[in-house]
């Protein structure tokens, strides 16, 4: 019955988030976070024990993968200095920080937990980032920057939180090793990544080829993908989060050879869902175990809570004083890099520093923290998770609601050019099916097949004209007679959708062909918003 309980109360608590984050008008993770503290004061509610190694499993792999997927691999690469010395530098630079400062406030704790806190709190969460970039007009530069430095340094953290994890297992630890070890971790991570996407890609080819394929099996296989290639990783020893984020940035860059329209849409859906569940079950869970976490750190409680706070400065602080010296002294040393890539202005670079939220990572990788340690309990555990959670409160809710307000104040917003440059692109995209259709103008030798064609090169001026009238500023005759085109189609899609649905309540239409058309009139109104 508790489990029922936990489950309707979940579903309940994601719902009333939501609302409340749609009408507040902030990203959801935030509203995931204060929903988790709300819940930690709800009575009668029970407090599930969770496997650590389920955390692991179900949460950490197909986030890492989902944010893989939807990673631009050429921005990857344009800006792989900058990502680099954030995703490698700063995340150590931050743990040995969270490392020292903690040892120096709480001195039973040993190097290394703190190194095992420092590492877990060290990544900012691209979840997170992308939640809240995806309601401010960041320039893309920045956001290109923040989202890669959230892939690969949530890899490196889970890497060197092994490494912390095993001292703390052991009590030993050498650089020299840990230093090929992590080598061979990352290089075998990455091979195996690699690897399986290509037999991810073979078999889904395959299926495609022998006309078995349908949206349905390519989801699944989408879903399975970053299990497939996270659990042998592990199993050999190497990270099996590189695999995973491999396997992503891989699969999305060449699946649109082989995987047709439909599939990617409801796969995008799927992914959307089920990334959006994950935060919500990562922040709630963490949302019921506060009670006990709090409790098992009375007397010293409001103690830890200042420390908690301690360390949210320092990683907000470590993070502002990296990036100014990783965006301008590369270019102070190198000519050839201030004439390719000039350096940005300071604005931007401020808000870089200001937008590392931390997120369900961290959270994650702390829920997984093992319980007991050589039959005993786990040093600290309780303590590394309220750490963790003070972390990821202040730099979620901080950052979060002020990254919007100082971007303005800073003026680097960027929403116009963005639409415009979007429009264009469009538009070019659009000029090229004309231009075909233009091109097989002779081979048409009957008239119903010039009259489809004149139809069909019709619709793609209107989208043109459409896109037009978006991209401009004053709206011109043109603009206007689409947008009076689009107003048009859209009432008339209206119509079409209230015949249906007539016939659907009169019986005249079974549900499955009425699905089908549901489906075709969803897919044109899309294109017309």
């Amino acid at each position: 019955m508790s489990e029922a309980l936990v489950l309707v109360t979940f579903l309940t608590v994601i719902v009333l988030l939501s609302l409340a984050a749609k009408r507040l008008r902030v990203p959801y993770p935030i509203a995931f976070v204060v929903g988790g503290v709300a819940l930690a004061f709800a009575r009668h509610l029970p407090r599930p024990h969770v496997d650590p190694d389920v955390i692991m499993l179900l949460v950490i792999p197909p986030l890492l993968y989902g944010a893989a997927w939807s990673t631009d691999w050429f921005d990857l690469k344009r800006n792989r200095l900058q990502i680099s010395l954030l995703a490698l530098g700063l995340v150590i630079a931050t743990m040995a920080a969270v490392a020292v400062v903690v040892h120096v406030a709480v001195p039973e704790f040993g190097w290394p937990l703190a190194f095992t806190l420092g590492a877990i709190v060290s990544p900012p969460d691209a979840v997170a980032a992308e939640a809240i970039f995806e309601r401010l007009a960041i320039p893309h530069r920045v956001a290109a920057i923040v989202t890669g430095e959230c892939l690969v340094n949530d890899a490196t953290a889970l890497v060197l939180y092994r490494f912390a994890l095993a001292a703390a297992i052991t009590g030993t630890f050498s650089f020299a090793k840990a230093g090929i070890a992590f080598v061979v971790v990352a290089v075998g991570g990455t091979a195996i990544g690699i690897a399986t996407a290509l037999l991810l890609e073979a078999i889904l080819r395959y299926i495609v080829r022998r006309g078995f394929s349908d949206a349905m099996i390519v989801s699944v296989i989408f879903l399975l993908a970053p299990f497939v290639a996270y659990l042998p990783a592990e199993s050999l020893h190497v990270s099996g989060v590189l695999a995973a984020v491999a396997a992503g940035i891989l699969l999305s860059r060449r699946s649109t050879s082989f995987i047709d329209s439909e599939a990617r849409v409801q796969a995008s859906s799927v992914w959307k869902l089920l990334i959006f569940v994950l935060n919500a079950f990562a922040f709630l869970m963490i949302g019921l175990q506060l009670p006990l976490i709090a409790e098992a750190l009375e007397p010293h409680a409001r103690d830890y809570a200042l420390y908690g706070l301690l360390l949210s400065v320092t990683v907000i602080v470590v993070r502002i004083a990296w990036v100014f010296p990783a965006t301008y002294l590369p270019r102070l040393f190198s000519a050839r890099m201030r004439r390719t890539d000039p350096a940005p202005p300071w604005q931007q670079t401020m808000v870089l520093g200001w937008a590392g939220m931390r997120g369900i990572i961290s959270l994650a990788i702390a829920l997984a923290l093992p319980y007991t340690l050589d039959d005993a309990p786990f040093p600290q555990r309780n303590v590394l998770i309220f750490f963790t959670f003070c972390v990821v409160f202040v730099t979620l809710v901080l950052q979060g609601l002020t990254l919007g307000p100082l971007i303005e104040r800073l003026g680097v917003t960027e929403t116009s050019r963005r639409a415009k440059r979007e429009a264009s692109l469009r538009i070019r995209a659009l000029q090229a099916g004309i231009a075909l259709l233009r091109e097989e103008e002779a081979r048409r030798k009957t008239p119903l097949e010039r009259e489809v064609a004149d139809r069909i090169l019709e619709e793609y001026r209107q989208r043109i004209n459409v896109l037009r009238g978006t991209a401009e500023v004053d709206e011109s005759d043109e603009a206007r007679e689409s947008r009076i085109d689009r107003t048009l189609q859209k009432e008339a899609l209206a119509a079409e959708r209230r015949v249906i649905a007539e016939m659907r309540r009169g019986g005249e239409i079974p549900d499955e062909i009425y699905r089908s058309i549901e489906y075709d009139l969803d897919l044109a109104s899309l294109r017309l918003t």
